[in-house]
């Protein structure tokens, strides 16, 4: 059964930084794609970041040089690193694994970032 478990939201002020992680378990994570989405209150859930099992990377147009994802596969994780942060960031952020084999998305339970100004 695939697992993800996020971690490292909280407050931040704006300007400041946080990274988030997620943990992967019970897929085989090294070949799969990670990604982190979010979900700002009264708005639709968007792609922030995603990285291949090459670690090829895309980023949402609006975070690129503010947002860095990368992964760990020998810890079975992902990393988001949020950088000059806005208020405009706070949102319930999720980690995402997409089975490389059956393309099957699954979802942490999210990790709130609140960016105050």
């Amino acid at each position: 059964q695939v697992q993800l478990v996020e971690s490292g939201g909280g407050l931040v002020q704006a300007g400041g930084s946080l990274r988030l992680s997620c943990i992967a378990s019970g897929s085989s994570f090294t070949i799969n794609t990670m990604a982190w989405h979010r979900q700002a209150p009264g708005k639709r859930r968007e792609l922030v970041a995603a990285i291949t099992d090459g670690r090829s990377r895309n980023y949402l147009d609006s975070e690129k040089g503010r947002f860095t994802i990368s992964r760990d596969n020998a810890k079975n994780t992902v990393y988001q690193q949020m950088n000059s942060m806005k208020p405009e960031y706070t949102a319930v952020y999720y980690c995402t694994e997409r089975l490389s084999r059956t393309e099957c998305d699954y979802w942490g339970q999210g990790t709130k970032v609140t960016v105050s100004s």
